[in-house]
């Protein structure tokens, strides 16, 4: 398996990340990408002038990406999983190769997968395990699907840390949504521990009881991340975990844990949105968005 043009929809923080590191994969020679931020009045700009500098050609429809690329990687909101592969369907060449990045239960992927086969395209899903920001295009992903095995050799020639699964598509979506459920509950009774415990003021004595249970675990750091990764991305968090918990229900189980995360990491976003963390300074501890929460709720 080989491609001479890939496209990127979704030029956000996933998307500028692979294509900066994909910049000069052996035998590309075209790098594309698709964003509804390249014709937002507001937005396009800024948005054109940073994949002209990354050496990314933007395409103003998503028939325009499809049309120049073998190898499409689609990278948007979990939200956005199904419509987004609705529309790609409807312009992909035959025999082109749709890899699909975003956080969405078995079930959404098999519909996607449909809709792409249909067209005669092949669709690979891929259960991204970890943060973006911190790997690059090395985060580790699992691949799924009848094409998995051939295209994970491709990606890891590339750079990537691509490792096929399956060839049924659902299984590396389920391991990602079910780790998710892990990671994002933790991020949301963090911030809800941390938060209590600072408006009681009993915080110095929660972090070190945490730490004598889980030694191994730097709590103030953690929660710090957390909180930061949370208010940055709370939404597409909350628009993940109720992916995670279409995880739950597709396996006959009732989300109450999921859905409860899902809640959390929402409530997280609109205090963002409506300006709550504004006042933290440029390098925040735990603390300080704690302390914004704490300020918040006085005003309710």
């Amino acid at each position: 398996m080989q491609f001479s043009s890939i496209g990127l929809i979704g030029f956000g923080e996933v998307g500028k990340t692979f294509s900066a590191g994909l910049k000069a994969p052996s035998g590309v020679a075209r790098m594309s990408a698709w964003d509804l931020k390249f014709v937002h009045p507001d937005l396009k700009y800024v948005e054109l002038a940073h994949a002209e500098q990354a050496g990314v050609q933007a395409c103003l429809s998503m028939q325009a990406l499809c049309g120049a690329s073998e190898l499409v990687i689609s990278a948007v909101t979990a939200s956005s999983t199904l419509a987004v592969a609705q529309d790609a369907a409807q312009h992909l060449k035959a025999g082109s190769v749709f890899l699909d990045l975003n956080s969405a239960s078995p079930g959404t992927k098999q519909q996607c997968a449909a809709l792409i086969e249909q067209r005669g395209a092949h669709y690979v899903e891929a259960g991204v395990m970890t943060s973006v920001p911190p790997y690059g295009i090395k985060t580790p992903m699992l691949l799924g699907g009848p094409q998995a095995a051939a295209l994970a050799p491709l990606l890891v020639s590339w750079g990537m840390d691509a490792k096929a699964v399956s060839d049924k598509l659902g299984v590396a979506s389920a391991i990602k949504m079910c780790r998710s459920v892990m990671i994002k509950g933790l991020e949301a009774l963090v911030i809800e521990s941390y938060t209590t415990a600072r408006a009681y003021g009993v915080e110095d004595h929660v972090l070190p009881s945490l730490a004598e249970t889980f030694p191994s675990i730097d709590w103030a750091q953690t929660g710090t991340y957390f909180f930061r990764r949370v208010v940055q991305h709370g939404q597409r968090r909350a628009e993940e975990m109720r992916e995670a918990a279409n995880t739950v229900k597709e396996a006959g189980f009732e989300p109450v844990m999921t859905a409860a995360i899902a809640d959390k990491q929402q409530w997280v976003a609109s205090q963002a949105s409506s300006g709550v963390f504004e006042g933290v300074g440029k390098a925040p501890r735990w603390q300080d968005y704690a302390d914004q929460l704490v300020e918040a709720s006085k005003k309710d």
